[in-house]
C-alpha cells in the first residue's frame, strides 16, 4: 500500500470532519463575506487553529480578488494551494552517519516512534544503534530493547537513573567504532520538572555536537495528533532547549484533529517529517504534503 492509500486511510476521521464541511462550502456558493466567515470557522473546528485559519481565509480572499475568481470550484483549487504552501517544506536529504535526537512528552508514543524509525532505516539497508537516554522513566530502556530486538539493531543503555548524556557518549563511541549509519537517541519526556528536562536535553545536544561533529545531526519532536492544539504548545516548550528540525506526528489514524498538521507547520515553522497511521512497525510513513492536502480537501 502506497503513502497516499495509507495516509487517506489514516486520515479517514479527519476527512469526515473536515472534507464534508469544505465540500458543502465550496458547492455552488457565492464568494461573499458569509462564505469566508464559514470557511474560517470550519478550519478552526478542524483544529487548524485560529491564527492559521484567519491567515488561510484572508489569503484566499486576496488571491480570488486578484485573479478575478468568482466560482467556488476555482476557489477550491486556490485554497488547496494555500494550505499546501503552509505545510510544504524542502527537507535536506540525509547524510550518513546520521544522528537523530528524539524528544517529546511522555505518552505521545516517542519510544514506539523510535522503534519504527529503526525499522524504517534498516529497511533502507542502514545499520542502526538505539541510545536509551531516557533513564528517568521506569522500564523505558526495556521498552526500547523490545523494539531493538524486533528490528535486530544494537542498543546502548545504562542503569535507571544514570546520566543520559553518558549513555549518548557511549552510543557515539560505539557508532564510531563499528561505523554505524544511524544513531537514534531516546530522551526523557517529563514536563513536571521542566527545568531539569531542558538542561538534560541541552547537555545531550552539547555531547553530540562535541563528540560527533561528522554526523548529520537532526532533532525531532514526537507529537500526538489526538491532542490537537496542545501539540503546538509542546513544540514551543521544547524549542526553549533545542532546535527542532522536524516533527513525527503519531496516532493520526485515531483522530479527527489532523488539521493540526497545518497549524504546527505554519505557526511553528517546523515541517512534519513522519506520520504514524497504525500500530505496525511499518506504519510510520515519510510525510508527503501534497498527498496530505489532497486526502483531506478533495
Amino acid at each position: 500500500m502506497g503513502f497516499f492509500s495509507k495516509i487517506a486511510q489514516g486520515l479517514k476521521r479527519t476527512k469526515e470532519a473536515f472534507s464534508k464541511k469544505i465540500y458543502e462550502l465550496f458547492k455552488g456558493r457565492a464568494l461573499d463575506d458569509d462564505f469566508y466567515e464559514e470557511l474560517e470557522m470550519a478550519l478552526i473546528s478542524a483544529d487548524v487553529g485560529t491564527e492559521t485559519a484567519q491567515q488561510a481565509t484572508e489569503e484566499l480572499k486576496e488571491r480570488c480578488y486578484q485573479k478575478r475568481i468568482s466560482t467556488t470550484e476555482d476557489a477550491k483549487e486556490v485554497f488547496s494551494e494555500i494550505l499546501l504552501e503552509m505545510i510544504d517544506y524542502e527537507i535536506p536529504e540525509y547524510d550518513y552517519p546520521l544522528c537523530i535526537l528524539v524528544a517529546g512528552v511522555n505518552g505521545v508514543g516517542k519510544t514506539t516512534a523510535i522503534g519504527k524509525l529503526a525499522h524504517y532505516f534498516t529497511s533502507l539497508g542502514k545499520s542502526v544503534v538505539l541510545a536509551a537516554a531516557d533513564t528517568f522513566r521506569a522500564a523505558a530502556a526495556e521498552q526500547l530493547t523490545v523494539w531493538a530486538e524486533r528490528s535486530k539493531v544494537r542498543i546502548i543503555k545504562h542503569e535507571e537513573g544514570a546520566d543520559p548524556a553518558a549513555v549518548v557518549y557511549d552510543a557515539i563511541a560505539s557508532c564510531k567504532a563499528k561505523k554505524t549509519d544511524v544513531l537514534l537517541i531516546d530522551t526523557a519526556g517529563r514536563l513536571h520538572n521542566k527545568k531539569n528536562l531542558m538542561e538534560e536535553l541541552k547537555k545531550i545536544n552539547r555531547v553530540v555536537l562535541r563528540d560527533y561533529p561528522e554526523a548529520d545531526y537532526r532533532s525531532y519532536i514526537v507529537l500526538d495528533a489526538t491532542t490537537g492544539q496542545n501539540a503546538v504548545s509542546q513544540v514551543e516548550i521544547f524549542k526553549e532547549a533545542i532546535d527542532i528540525d522536524g516533527i513525527i506526528l503519531t496516532k493520526l489514524d485515531g483522530t479527527a484533529k489532523g488539521g493540526v498538521v497545518i497549524a504546527i507547520c505554519n505557526e511553528m515553522e517546523v515541517p512534519v517529517l513522519y506520520v504514524g497511521v497504525g500500530e505496525g512497525k511499518e506504519d510510520l510513513l515519510p510525510f508527503d504534503a501534497s498527498d496530505f492536502i489532497h486526502a483531506i480537501v478533495d
